[in-house]
């Protein structure tokens, strides 16, 4: 019968009076047809419970499938005593047996078996006990599904067999088509090993290094150092000029490449980092606007950087050697030595000490200046373009600058290098003769106690721009200065504060354009009339008169203080 043949709902399922053996004999033959070319296990069990009622008294109270080792049930499974039916079938452990089910006096689970496994089972029931002629025909029904359960279930292994063996032959093909491609990439890699250890003979130079990666891959290769400046380039579409690195882009790159198990494509650059023993001491990338590098690129870029790596490191050991008789040249130099052998010793380690030299006094709040703090401040000082020689102290490190510190650079650099802003540096005022490096130490010192203690302690200070605190001593109590400041400028600052006016500041402004009205008024961008005002008000507040030449110099010297060592603050 095809499958195709329209399905009949049996007589007793209709509501009808049991059908006779020879009409009940007709269906169980209708059905065996259909479950023989049913290809599916659950429709077949479907059908053979929908049909039990056609064969005799019987109810189909549950069915289930084997599947994987164990029993499935089937959705049409009457859910009145679905756990007992269900915990009584997996008893029998494959047995056919009884079933007892409230209401119905007699049941059975029969085992739907094939010639070497059992398929399932069928649970029926009946409101009476089944004559012989009803037991054969349950017994048919139950021989021919389990006959077309094997069916099926041949069927779908063969499928699974052609389906397995044909992921083998797939599997196969791909083992042939990687060990083609393991062979290549093994002659790939002989070539780079090969490449490399040319230039490791030829002693690694970083023009060497992207000579050799450019050759390999085709694209333009490039080193940057740490803070981003080009080493070298091979390879073409070089920008000129290069740009200017940023100091954050630059940390935020080094930190997303870090991030990664390998090489980063950032861009149009397929980056990765330089760095023998943890510490970055910059970067190789190739140009690959495409985004064409395949393994091979990753494996050459690798390479290279690790033969780069080794070459670096080496060139860090020597710069050590030069950085420890720096250091012992800017401690003589701090403590006081001759001219002669200075000069002498700054000439043996390539700096210029004829050159006017500046003092610079380094110092984090939560940073001990040990050599690792050191190495930092002496990578950031190059990079923002100072030469200088570098020593440390127990806490603070001290640069022997040829030049005047950038006004904001170092600072900003060294707070984004260290991860703090809380950083104190003081610079002397210039230093002409080696013989006078003492003092301008002491002026860098100074510098640093004056920032370190106003009330805005963190930035750079230079000593030639602390005007009037130049004259104050080291040792002043800062305690007594504010007392000072609020004797003469008290009542204005609370003024001030109440009124959220500018008293202090326009006093203060007065002073510094000399007394000049029109100076001081288009400072403070406010009419002449208005300044006027402001200084009678003034006297009036404070009571003191700015004729009187000893409240003119008080009242000035405080605003200065106020000014500088209080940060312009009440």
């Amino acid at each position: 019968m095809s499958r195709d043949r329209p399905r009949r709902t049996p007589a007793a399922a209709r509501g009808e009076p049991h059908p006779p053996a020879d009409h009940a004999l007709h269906e169980l033959t209708v059905l065996s047809c259909t479950l023989f070319d049913t290809p599916d296990e659950s429709e077949i069990l479907r059908l053979a419970m929908d049909h039990i009622a056609a064969i005799g008294p019987y109810s189909a109270e549950a069915g289930f499938l084997e599947v994987d080792g164990d029993l499935v049930p089937s959705p049409r499974n009457r859910k009145n005593h679905a756990l007992a039916v269900d915990r009584r079938v997996r008893e029998l452990a494959g047995q056919d047996g009884p079933v007892t089910v409230p209401g119905r006096p007699w049941g059975q689970a029969l085992g739907l078996r094939g010639l070497e496994e059992l398929h399932g089972y069928l649970v029926v029931t009946s409101r009476s006990q089944p004559t012989e002629a009803q037991r054969s025909l349950l017994a048919t029904l139950v021989r021919h599904t389990a006959a077309a359960l094997s069916v099926a279930v041949a069927h779908r292994r063969r499928r699974e067999e052609a389906l397995e063996l044909h992921r083998l032959r797939e599997e196969r093909a791909a083992l042939q088509r990687q060990l083609i491609a393991v062979v290549a990439e093994l002659a790939y890699q002989r070539a780079v090993h090969a490449l490399m250890a040319d230039v490791a003979a030829a002693g690694s130079s970083e023009e060497a290094v992207t000579r050799a990666l450019h050759k390999l891959t085709g694209l333009p290769a490039l080193v940057e150092d740490r803070f981003g400046r080009l080493r070298s380039w091979t390879g073409p579409n070089r920008p000129d000029p290069y740009p200017e690195p940023d100091p954050v882009r630059q940390d935020e790159l080094l930190h997303a490449v870090a991030r990664e198990a390998g090489p980063a494509q950032i861009k149009d650059r397929l980056i990765t980092l330089i760095r023998p023993h943890g510490e970055i001491l910059g970067m190789l990338a190739l140009v690959d606007p495409q985004g064409e590098a395949d393994k091979h690129t990753v494996l050459a870029l690798e390479q290279a950087a690790t033969s780069l790596a080794m070459e670096l490191a080496h060139l860090r050991n020597l710069a050590e050697v030069e950085l420890r008789l720096h250091r012992e040249l800017a401690d003589d130099l701090l403590a006081g030595t001759d001219e002669t052998s200075a000069y002498a010793r700054s000439e043996a380690v390539g700096h210029d000490l004829h050159r006017s030299h500046y003092i610079v006094v380094v110092q984090w709040s939560d940073r001990t200046a040990d050599d690792s703090f050191a190495q930092i401040v002496g990578r950031v000082a190059s990079a923002v373009g100072m030469r200088s020689l570098l020593t440390q102290r127990s806490d603070h490190v001290v640069l022997v600058a040829d030049d005047r510190p950038p006004a904001r650079a170092l600072y900003e650099a060294l707070a984004l290098e260290a991860g703090t802003p809380s950083g104190t540096i003081g610079v002397s005022a210039p230093c002409d003769s080696p013989d006078d490096i003492p003092q301008h130490y002491q002026e860098a010192q100074r510098a640093l106690e004056v920032r370190r203690h106003s009330r805005k302690p963190y930035g750079m200070t230079f000593f030639d721009e602390l005007g009037l605190y130049r004259i104050l001593g080291p040792g002043n109590d800062f305690r007594e200065l504010e007392a000072f400041v609020h004797e003469w400028l008290g009542q204005l600052m609370e003024y001030d504060t109440r009124h959220h006016a500018a008293m202090v500041e326009t006093l203060a402004r007065y002073f510094d354009c000399g007394g000049n009205y029109d100076e001081t008024a288009a400072s403070l961008a406010i009419h002449r009339s208005t300044l006027r005002y402001r200084l009678q008000r003034i006297r009036d507040i404070s009571g003191n008169d700015l004729a009187n030449v000893e409240d003119r110099l008080n009242l000035q010297v405080a605003t200065r203080v106020w000014k500088i060592v209080l940060g312009g603050s009440g």
